[in-house]
């Protein structure tokens, strides 16, 4: 093998190789490409000036970058506020539909976090199916609400009655056929990162769609039940953070350092406070507390139905006088107050959304610090993601549901209830009579006539 000989020069070379390029750069530019040697269009020295002064204008202070996140945060805090009461008043199925979304941004985002986009290249059905795993997962859940707030309508319908009545059991061969796709997608080289994914979608499935599905069915028992548990949520986050910045000094949690005793214990007494005047007014209007009868009522039509009795005021006594036993305290007495129950329930609920629902946010501090980001995503433009807005809410509407249907709810038959029971619990032959003993019912209680009960009786067919 020959050695490369020293000192030898290319003729098309110079001492000084740069400007020698240059100059062939500026030859190839000055002639055109035909070859008539007209000199090629170049850019302006102005042009280029300004592209020098472009290029060295001075980057932005902290104090420019914090105006403008403030005044972008700021307009889309409107934007949202706005869009959240437009839904409040203009129907609970508006509302229902920004739940839908909610959860679906929340579910991308979360899922988004802990993949691995080289592997998601290699392995194309992950994606496809982590959002099979939340379609499954809504059909079952919203079928459940379905069937249990308008029975009364499905159970009567000759397409719906079929997908009422073997709901469940469709929902399971539904997540049986996704989990047999993803056993049979399990790829050598990557089963680490297939059932990290599979643990991670069905985390995301429990901490953010059921406990969506919670909240919807809040506000199928009345806007009340929806509206001031998000509300005490709120406002325990801005009065925490006044409350904090005013006289906090004692830190609360590690994982979120600016959070202090002082602003966590004012916001709770604020948040009560707030959940006495606010629940004051709702009370007053039927479209918040009634349950959905009509999906087309909006606040301007409102709701009929007879108040649950939270919402009466009732009278109360504490009893002291009854720890004066030996006469020793005669300024003790019986102290009488008279409130709606309700108020008392809001406050619990002021209590939880208080003390226990931030622990939500300290999880998701927790989650975002696991992975080494600031924010779950982009979704609102100076906010950050939709879950960085919506960690507590999950949790409080959950305790929601909870409390209303443990403490509040009245367990009455209703006509859902007996259709249902009628339905699935009678033979055919048993409903026809079900139905001929009704019709002699209301003709005896006149509330038709007997040629009314004749008709039935006629079209019926007799009991075998």
């Amino acid at each position: 093998m020959t050695k490369p000989r020293r000192g030898v020069r290319f003729p098309n070379r110079s001492a000084n190789g740069h400007a020698t390029l240059e100059a062939r750069r500026s030859s190839m530019s000055e002639v055109s490409e035909d070859g008539t040697g007209a000199p090629m269009k170049t850019r302006g020295s102005s042009q280029l000036d300004n592209i020098q002064e472009k290029a060295q204008d001075p980057p932005q202070s902290d104090y420019e970058k914090k105006k403008a996140n403030f005044l972008v945060r700021t307009f889309w805090t409107f934007v949202m506020i706005g869009g959240f009461f437009g839904a409040l008043f203009s129907g609970h199925i508006y509302i229902i539909v920004c739940i839908t979304v909610v959860q679906i941004v929340c579910f991308k985002e979360v899922i988004a976090i802990a993949s691995v986009p080289s592997k998601a290249r290699d392995l194309k059905a992950i994606k496809s199916l982590n959002w099979y795993w939340l379609a499954t997962t809504m059909y079952f859940l919203y079928g459940e609400s379905v069937i249990y707030y308008f029975k009364h309508i499905v159970l009567v319908d000759r397409v719906l009655l079929p997908f009422a009545t073997h709901h469940r059991f469709i929902s399971f061969v539904l997540y049986v056929i996704g989990f047999v796709f993803f056993v049979a997608n399990l790829r050598a080289g990557h089963l680490k990162f297939q059932f990290t994914n599979f643990a991670w979608t069905h985390m995301a499935l429990y901490l953010i769609v059921v406990q969506a599905h919670f909240t919807m069915n809040n506000v199928l028992e009345g806007m009340i039940w929806f509206f001031l548990p998000a509300s005490l949520v709120i406002t325990n986050d801005i009065f925490a953070y006044v409350c904090g910045i005013t006289f906090g000094r004692t830190q609360l949690i590690k994982l979120s350092p600016k959070k202090t005793v002082e602003g966590f214990v004012g916001a709770w007494i604020c948040t009560i406070i707030w959940a006495f005047l606010l629940t004051n007014v709702l009370m007053r209007y039927k479209y918040f507390i009634c349950p959905v009868n009509d999906l087309g009522a909006n606040v301007f039509t409102g709701l009929e139905c007879d108040p649950n009795p939270v919402f009466k005021p009732q009278t109360y006594t504490i009893q002291l006088s009854s720890l004066n036993s030996g006469n020793y305290m005669p300024f003790l007495r019986d102290i009488q107050f008279t409130t709606e129950p309700m108020q008392i329930h809001a406050m619990i609920l002021a209590t939880f959304a208080s003390l226990i629902a931030p622990f939500g946010g300290f999880f998701a501090s927790g989650l975002k610090r696991t992975f080494k980001i600031k924010d779950f995503g982009d979704s609102i433009p100076g906010h950050g993601g939709m879950t960085d807005r919506m960690d507590c809410q999950f949790i409080m509407g959950c305790f929601a549901f909870m409390y209303y249907h443990n403490f509040i709810a009245q367990h009455n038959v209703g006509l859902g209830d007996v259709m249902s029971l009628a339905i699935w619990g009678l033979s055919p032959e048993e409903q026809i009579e079900l139905v001929k003993g009704m019709t002699k019912f209301l003709e005896n209680q006149g509330t038709w006539g007997p040629e009314v009960s004749s008709c039935i009786d006629q079209a019926l067919p007799a009991r075998q």
